[in-house]
């Protein structure tokens, strides 16, 4: 696999809402943004620090 046949997780800038790590992670995947997003709040709803690594991966995933 050479270097530009290698997918890259990036924040998306066309598809977001507030950081777009849902958007590239969706991007990334294959999935649709809007089900990504709504996993995220869906296990909001449960304990653990999903806020938190949200906000993690908006720091440390570059812009596209």
């Amino acid at each position: 696999m050479t270097t530009s046949d290698m997918r890259r997780l990036t924040r998306s800038r066309t598809d977001r809402w507030i950081g777009g790590v849902c958007g590239g992670l969706a991007e990334y995947f294959g999935w649709n943004a809007t089900l990504v997003r709504l996993l995220f709040i869906l296990s909001c709803l449960l304990p653990g620090p999903q806020f938190l690594i949200y906000l993690v991966l908006w720091v440390v995933i570059p812009k596209e």
